[in-house]
């Protein structure tokens, strides 16, 4: 199984992004802020990929245990061999002082020009949803990796329609011309001539 974070804004104190399972999206994440040099419990981590394994042991594995229950609760995903960085972990938060270089998922994101914290909505159900598809591929003895990277916007983005689309301009033209034949082939019909 294959996790995708691509960051997708950079704030002073936070970092938005999305995550991506196996190249489907499944929600978004926020992070502390991207820096050259790392601050303790201030830094996003580096760029690059890692493999995940369950983490059975700790406070956050104590409280989720407790907060789901064994049966579904087996151990937090826990990203290995990060440089510089220990007990990275991916788990429910809602702005960036709830984590100190871990990955917080939600299902709704607010702009970093609105909250510089940032702000990540339906944490717990963002969690919910995409923990159990992770943990079975862990516990399937599947290799589980993550991979961070920034969105790519070296292409021009733009709103023009692709060439196949039909520009409603151009629709709405060719609806008044089918009207005026239609009003020509009924006055046909009755006899009148029109010009």
């Amino acid at each position: 199984m294959k996790l995708d974070v691509v960051r997708t804004q950079f704030g002073k104190d936070a970092t938005n992004g999305m995550l991506f399972i196996d190249g489907v999206f499944e929600c978004y994440t926020l992070e502390d802020e991207y820096r050259d040099v790392k601050v303790m419990h201030e830094t996003c981590i580096p760029e690059g990929e890692y493999e995940i394994k369950l983490r059975a042991e700790g406070g956050f594995h104590t409280r989720y245990l407790a907060r789901y229950g064994a049966d579904w609760h087996k151990g937090m995903l826990w990203l290995q061999d990060v440089p510089n960085f220990k007990w990275i972990l991916i788990h429910s938060l809602n702005n960036d002082d709830q984590t100190s270089g871990c990955l917080g998922v939600g299902d709704t994101q607010q702009d970093l020009d609105i909250n510089k914290n940032g702000f990540i909505g339906q944490s717990r159900n963002a969690y919910k949803k995409m923990y159990p598809k992770v943990r079975d591929a862990l516990l399937n003895g599947e290799k589980v990796t993550i991979k961070y990277s920034k969105i790519n916007l070296a292409e021009e983005i733009s709103n023009d329609s692709p060439p196949e689309m039909i520009h409603p301009d151009f629709v709405k033209e060719d609806i008044s011309e089918i009207k005026g034949m239609m009003i020509q082939l009924l006055a046909k019909l009755e006899g009148k001539n029109i010009t």
